[in-house]
């Protein structure tokens, strides 16, 4: 059993200062173009005729936001993709590209074939992700309990838990649920053990009587299971940071999904055309490779993760998010300015700043210039690069005073700059009378 001595879960605050360490790169600049092309060919699509009740549900759902939660989106891209694979096995092609009659149909059946075949490859990706992550989570929470008979009832506790749900689905697929329904089934069997996480934290439900017995379970991990998933807690943050690109490719693999679907329910009537075939297969293409990518980041962010930490390191960094502190970029090549307004002469203004170093140390020029109300500049602090700094600059005229922090001089290096800055006031003595 792992100590915990000394630990509180992970904040939001720690989360942050942990994810600004690894950063995501943007996704590729296709999926945004080739999500629009698709989306224009469903709606060339829909001009006639009418859509069905099932494709209108795909369209209305197409037009929202995905969900704000990252694990529910894994489930939907799950969902979508296998959705995707179904329409792309050939038994249920439309009966005239089934033929293969014409020369362009050989050609499209081959390249459907090497569609379903990527689709295929990212779904395995995305579920055995998924089965890591939740392996990983259970298995860290497990080395910080009693490793007793205690231990042991919770393992079996959730074995049968899993074998119930298995159960349930199994059930739903021999009789006849779609593709859809049993993801809405997975999907609420996944809320339960989000529930039952809760549960274990504050000793309810099904967990009330066993945790009686389990004497000896760190409250900080009960704290853990309780406060994960708050609606504003640590996942906030991981929703806040990796949320937006998992998002663009859920709504990616979603509108594909429903051209296929269009598509077919039409071919008789208008076949695909070489150029459609063309931006399904480039989209199909960006969307694997970029998950899959996605899937690789963020489970090295997950495997490193920590659950808890020192509670001086929770302490530092909820203070330090509530000291009035900002953060700023400055990229390569530009400055960074503060505009601070003086009401009288002998104020003092006060600067504190630092830079938020990588492996490498890096600096950054300041200087504090005086503004005229004509616009006329004068130079009251001289430039100097620091790596950080902490002063102040006593004022002999009232006005404008801008704070300067220069990066020009960088080619490729942006700076983060964590700064304070304050305008204190003369300070008059009180008089008094006789």
């Amino acid at each position: 059993m792992a100590s915990t001595e000394g630990l509180v879960p992970i904040t939001r605050a720690f989360l942050a200062s942990y994810y600004d360490k690894h950063p995501f790169s943007p996704l590729s600049a296709d999926v945004a173009r080739l999500s629009s092309e698709i989306r224009s060919m469903v709606n060339d699509l829909l001009n006639h005729p009418p859509p069905t009740q099932g494709e209108s549900d795909l369209i209305n759902e197409a037009d929202r936001q995905p969900p704000h939660k990252i694990d529910e989106n894994m489930w939907k891209n799950r969902e979508y993709i296998e959705e995707a694979i179904f329409l792309l096995e050939s038994s249920n092609w439309p009966e005239v590209l089934k033929q293969q009659s014409a020369p362009d149909s050989v050609e499209f059946a081959i390249t459907l074939g090497q569609l379903k075949d990527k689709l295929h490859n990212t779904l395995k990706a995305l579920e055995s992700f998924q089965i890591k992550n939740a392996e990983h989570v259970f298995n860290t929470v497990m080395t910080y309990l009693p490793q007793d008979f205690r231990g042991t009832l919770l393992r079996q506790q959730r074995e049968r838990s899993e074998r119930n749900k298995q159960a349930e689905v199994d059930t739903l697929v021999n009789s006849g649920g779609s593709i859809r329904d049993r993801y809405a089934l997975l999907w609420k069997q996944q809320m339960d053990r989000r529930r039952q996480l809760a549960q274990l934290g504050s000793a309810t439900g099904v967990y009330k009587t066993l945790v009686k017995y389990l004497v000896g379970v760190p409250q900080v991990l009960l704290d853990f299971t309780r406060q994960i998933n708050d609606d504003n807690g640590p996942m906030e943050e991981q929703r806040h940071r990796y949320g937006p690109p998992l998002y663009s490719l859920t709504s990616m693999i979603l509108s594909i999904r429903l051209f296929l679907s269009l598509s077919w329910a039409q071919y008789d009537a208008k076949k695909l055309k070489r150029e459609q075939i063309a931006v399904l297969e480039q989209a199909v293409d960006v969307y694997t490779m970029e998950l899959q990518r996605f899937l690789i980041f963020i489970s090295e962010v997950f495997a490193n993760a920590p659950f808890f930490i020192s509670a001086e390191v929770a302490g530092a960094l909820e203070a330090r998010k509530n000291d009035d502190y900002k953060e700023i970029n400055v990229p390569a090549g530009k400055t960074y300015e503060v505009l601070l307004s003086v009401d009288a002469v002998n104020s003092y203004i006060a600067w504190d700043f630092s830079l938020v170093q990588g492996k490498i140390n890096m600096d950054i020029g300041f200087s504090l210039e005086f503004v005229s109300p004509t616009g006329e500049k004068t130079l009251m602090l001289p430039y100097r690069r620091y790596e950080s700094d902490q002063g102040n600059f006593c004022t002999l005229m009232a006005g404008s005073y801008k704070l300067i922090w220069d990066n020009t001089y960088s080619t490729f290096f942006k700076k983060v700059v964590r700064y304070k800055i304050d305008c204190i006031p003369p300070v008059t003595d009180s008089v008094q009378s006789d």
